[in-house]
C-alpha cells in the first residue's frame, strides 16, 4: 500500500511540474522562427541593420539574399502568443489568421535600394497597427500583415 500511495505522490506532483501549455513538437521550429524574425520587445527603427543580420534574416531565391521588408513586433512572447489564445479574433479562418484585438508598436524594416546580402541596409519605420499572426495549435507560426490604426 505504502509503494502505491508513493507511486501516486510522485505522479501528481509530475503532472503539476508540465505545463497545461506545453507546445507540440511538430509546431516548435516555426514558433521557434516567428520568433527570431518578428518579435522583439526593445526593437527600435535605427537598428534594423543590426537585428537583421544578428537573427540571419534573409530571403532565399532572390537576386540580392535580402528580405525586402521585416516587421518586428515591440512586445513579449507570451502577449504574442495571446493573439492566438484569446487575445485576437479570427481574421482568415482558411488559412488561420488571427487580427489581435489590441494595437500593437512594430518596427517595420524596409530595404534600402542597391543592398545586397550579407550587406543589406535598411530604413525602420515604428507604427502602431493591429497585428495578423497565422496560428497553429495555439501557438503563432507566421506574421501575415498589419492593420494600421
Amino acid at each position: 500500500m505504502k509503494m502505491h500511495q508513493c507511486a501516486v505522490i510522485l505522479l501528481l506532483v509530475l503532472c503539476a511540474s508540465l505545463s497545461t501549455d506545453a507546445q507540440p513538437a511538430d509546431v516548435r521550429q516555426r514558433y521557434e522562427k516567428f520568433l527570431k524574425q518578428h518579435v522583439y520587445g526593445n526593437m527600435n527603427e535605427r537598428i534594423c541593420d543590426r537585428e537583421i543580420s544578428k537573427r540571419h534574416i534573409t530571403q532565399p531565391n532572390t537576386d540580392n539574399g535580402c528580405k525586402e521588408v521585416n516587421t518586428l513586433i515591440l512586445a513579449n512572447k507570451d502577449t504574442v502568443k495571446a493573439v492566438c489564445t484569446g487575445g485576437g479574433a479570427i481574421y482568415n479562418k482558411n488559412k488561420g489568421l488571427y487580427m489581435s484585438t489590441q494595437p500593437f508598436a512594430v518596427v517595420t524594416c524596409s530595404l534600402k535600394s542597391g543592398a545586397r546580402h550579407p550587406k543589406c541596409s535598411y530604413r525602420g519605420s515604428k507604427s502602431t497597427r493591429k497585428i495578423v499572426v497565422g496560428c497553429e495549435q495555439g501557438w503563432p507560426t507566421h506574421y501575415d500583415e498589419g492593420i494600421i490604426i
